[in-house]
This record gives structure tokens, sequence and C-alpha cells, in this order.
């Protein structure tokens, strides 16, 4: 009886430990150096032009990602609760793709595709470039985002049922009115927790698009592109500035998770 506490002590601090050398030992050395200069150096290196452009660009990546994604997760998901139909499988697996590819592997699958030699090359010849430039960001950015949105709001439409949504058919509601008056409140937390894991992987997102991006300063360069820019060139401060800008919008997005996931928790004791 008494070694059952010990065990469990034991596994608490050993959890601690490896969370500690793995993740609070590296981050807090980042911020040290972020901040050892005073938070004047921190602001005087994030207002740069550069800087701002990353920050500018990430932004307006996360706008149109976002939108995108819920939309067709929406419809996806839904396809995916509600139908039975062939090659409901493969969509299936489709949609895990970017969990078990690299993203450097998108990132040149985009090239082939997309670039001057690729499938839609033309494009080039018109004027609307892909590769090398924002709508091929957008692209490697949705691509490996994709899953997130339908994977929060399958299972609950799973759950829910469609005995509502028929009962409301019934009723003569249309399927616009059945979706924005039965469906969409009851995914509304999935759907919200879906899009903060979509901007956060949005705003981290490096492998695909640094493939696809040029990584020029001032033009095509996001904040984690313009981490590794400033790494590149030796300027260790400014990359420190920017990874801690990084942690903290991926901490603003975890709060929000956590604010969510007790919500949807107390909604879901409250049914």
């Amino acid at each position: 009886m008494r070694s059952k506490p010990t065990v469990k002590y034991l596994n608490r601090a050993f959890a601690l430990l490896y969370l500690t050398v793995l993740l609070v030992v590296p981050l807090g050395l980042i911020m040290y150096r972020t901040f050892e200069p005073g938070f004047g150096s921190f602001i005087d290196s994030m207002t740069t032009p550069a800087a701002q452009s990353a920050i500018n660009l990430s932004l307006l990546i996360v706008a149109i990602v976002v939108p995108l994604n819920v939309v067709f997760g929406v419809i996806i998901a839904i396809a995916l609760a509600r139908g039975r139909w062939r090659g409901k499988a493969v969509v299936e697996a489709i949609v895990d793709l970017p969990f078990a590819i690299s993203p450097v592997i998108v990132g040149v699958s985009l090239i082939l595709v997309w670039g001057v030699d690729g499938w839609f090359g033309f494009l080039s010849d018109w004027g609307f470039k892909v590769i090398f430039a924002v709508p091929g960001m957008v692209l490697a950015t949705i691509f490996v985002t994709l899953p997130f949105v339908v994977r929060e709001v399958e299972p609950v439409l799973q759950e829910i049922g469609v005995e509502q949504e028929e009962a409301a058919a019934t009723l003569g509601a249309g399927t616009w009115q059945t979706f924005r008056r039965i469906t969409l409140p009851a995914i509304r937390w999935g759907l919200s927790y879906g899009i903060i894991l979509t901007i956060a992987r949005s705003l981290g997102e490096f492998g695909a698009v640094i493939m696809v991006s040029g990584n020029q300063p001032g033009v095509s360069q996001t904040l984690t592109l313009l981490v590794y820019g400033r790494h590149q060139e030796g300027k260790e401060y400014g990359a420190y500035a920017a990874s801690t800008t990084l942690m903290a919008l991926a901490l603003i997005a975890l709060v929000v998770m956590n604010v969510l996931n007790r919500r949807r928790a107390n909604t879901g004791v409250a049914a």
C-alpha cells in the first residue's frame, strides 16, 4: 500500500523533470536572452521594417487560411460524418495525410505542381505567380492545417446524430436554415477549437512555407522564416526576439484553447 504513493510521486517527478529539460529550460533561456538587454531592445528588434513585414504577412496568411479551412473543413466533416459513399475511406486518409508526411515534402509537391515547370506553370506566363509568392505560402499552410477543423468537428457531428436535423427538415426548414439553427450551434465548441489549432499551426509553420516562399526579408518572410533568416545571418538577438514573439502568440492560443476546452466540457456536463 505504501508503494503506491511513492510510485505516484516518482511519476510526477519524472514528468516534471522531462518537461523542464525539454521545454521550460530552452524556452526560459530564449526569454532570458531576449529581455536581458532590456524591453526597449526587444521593441526595437520587432519594429524593424523586416519584422513588421513578417508579422503582417503571417497575419495575412492566417486571415486567408482560417476562413477557407473553416468553410471546407465543415463541409468535409459533414460529408464524412453524415454520408455513406464509395471512396469515403480514401477521403479520410487524405484528410490525415498532413499528419503523416513531412511539410518539406508538401513544399516540394507544390513546386512540382505550381512551379514554372509544373502542371500549372503557365500561370506565371499570365503574370500570376504562385511559387515563391504569397499564394504558394497560403496553399502550403492550407495543406498542413487542413485536418484540424475536420477532426474537431466530425466527432461532434457523429455524437449529436441526425435526429434534430431530421426533425427540422420535417417541420419545413431548409438546408441552410437547419445548418444555421441546429448544426452550427451544436458544433460551435469543436469548430472554435479547430480554428484555434489552425491559427497556431499557421503561425508556426516552417517546413512547407520555406520551400515555396523564397524567404526574402520584407517580401516573403513570415515570423518563423524571420527567426531562421536572422539566425542564418548571425543576428542571434533578433532571432531570440522573433522567437519570443512567436511564443507569446502560441501562449495566447494555448490559453484560448484551454478556456474553450473547459467551456465545452461544462456544456457537455450541463447537457
